[in-house]
């Protein structure tokens, strides 16, 4: 009989089907017996006899024949949408047995602390709270593609070992390549600027891997960049515009298809005013000094302290979770980076932040050759290094700009987790590949 799935019940009452899954829930009146079947479209409940179901164990994966009845009204579970239903287990077949299982995934909540939760990744998954995780990250991943390819972006796939560490800053991880020395890139930056001398627009989802000694909650050693990156601007306020309207398009997506995984946690799409704030760095250190008394005035970024405070100062007076801060030390920042006309000690590079954090950096950046092969040789970089990125601008580059999105940050800063590595399927930090590395010497 061929396999129907759990939320496909509710149009067969009457109708003897086959339903395979898990068992999520186990209710033993020993002569009854009611489990909670459960696959990925959702949980039914079934009942059955104590010889028939007694024996099964949570997460056993099971094949039952059972007649769908509607249940009597005072029985509706109005928490499920298959509550109006049940299935007479008639016929079982266990696929395949389950362990005793380390944690009690029976709670809404899984009631264990996060490193636990990572050692038992392959379980933790099939709990619906991490399940919404991950369908939030899928729709803000899906969401970032289809707003730029509607603008008529073309995706790329930018490699991930590199030649040389071009843009400084993290440090990075060396690999044995041949007979070589390379490196895991840090960011698609390089290729993605190359790109737009042929393509115009372009962007890309990429694995990008970050070697800071670093255990913070926010930040992880390799994460997934959302990234794009587009010519012929007249302006920065281009990238700016581009990047709002791809944040607006991804809320809305997530706001559209992810309602039930948002109840799950409780969360609600960040607030946002008719455009989003943008505040230079001097000034918004001057604000936060006056509202905290903190003096950050002479420091190159802003500290966590600081994103936080600027984010509370641009909700209250603007009416906005989200707020740009522009005009960063053109010095301290990448090659690259195009100085303000008007000011050439700052550059017009911008980040994105959100209820508390950078999301994004981006801005506009340099196209000129000469420009860019003198800032080559004053920051220190060698022309081997980025000879590839050289070629592209020595035949011609318009004016150009992008920015680049962290998509675990987005999804933790949207959910309201604790810790950035629940927004990671695998997450790879200090202390873990998979296992934990104290663990697996």
């Amino acid at each position: 009989m061929e396999r129907t799935l759990v939320e496909d019940t509710i149009n067969k009452i009457g109708e003897t089907i086959t339903l395979k899954g898990w068992v999520n829930t186990k209710r033993d009146h020993s002569k009854i017996v009611f489990i909670d079947l459960r696959d990925r479209t959702g949980l039914i409940q079934i009942v059955g006899t104590g010889d028939l179901l007694g024996s099964l164990k949570l997460e056993d994966v099971v094949s039952i024949e059972g007649l769908v009845k509607a249940r009597p009204e005072k029985m509706i579970n109005p928490d499920l949408t298959t509550g109006t239903v049940e299935i007479e287990a008639l016929k079982l077949a266990v696929l395949s047995h389950s362990a005793e299982l380390p944690i009690d995934m029976s709670k809404e909540t899984l009631e264990v602390e996060l490193p636990t939760l990572l050692d038992y990744r392959s379980l933790s998954f099939r709990h619906p709270k991490i399940q919404a995780i991950f369908k939030v990250q899928a729709v803000v991943i899906d969401a970032f593609r289809r707003a730029l390819m509607e603008k008529d972006f073309l995706e790329f796939q930018a490699p991930s070992i590199i030649n040389a560490v071009p843009e400084g800053g993290s440090e990075v991880f060396k690999v044995d390549y041949f007979d070589h020395e390379a490196y895991l890139s840090q960011s698609p930056q390089l290729y993605k600027s190359l790109l737009t001398t042929a393509f115009e627009r372009v962007f890309s989802v990429n694995h990008i891997f970050r070697a800071e000694p670093s255990a913070t909650t926010r930040h992880l050693t390799e994460a997934v960049s959302l990234d794009a990156e587009f010519n012929f601007i007249e302006s920065v306020d281009e990238v700016l515009d581009m990047e709002e309207y791809v944040v607006r398009y991804i809320f809305d997506e997530v706001q559209q298809h992810c309602q039930k995984e948002l109840a799950l946690f409780n969360a609600t799409i960040p607030l946002m005013s008719e455009k989003f704030p943008i505040i230079k760095l001097r000034d918004a250190q001057e604000i936060i000094f006056e509202r905290t008394g903190r003096d950050c005035r002479t420091e190159k970024d802003l500290a966590p302290d600081d994103e936080r405070e600027i984010c509370a100062w641009a909700k209250e007076e603007k009416g906005s979770d989200l707020v740009f801060v522009s005009h960063f030390l053109t010095k301290k920042k990448p090659f690259y980076c195009y100085p303000d006309p008007a000011d050439p000690e700052y550059a017009l590079s911008v980040d994105l932040l959100c209820r508390g954090v950078e999301w994004s950096s981006g801005g506009q950046r340099l196209n000129d050759y000469e420009t860019i092969l003198k800032n080559v040789h004053e920051w220190g970089l060698k022309e081997e290094d980025v000879a590839l990125y050289l070629q592209a601008f020595k035949f011609g580059s318009p004016p150009l700009g992008g920015f680049a999105l962290g998509a675990e940050r987005i999804t933790m800063y949207i959910l309201g987790l604790k810790n950035v590595r629940e927004a990671s399927m695998f997450p790879r930090d200090m202390e873990r590949i998979d296992l934990r590395l104290s663990s697996a010497k």
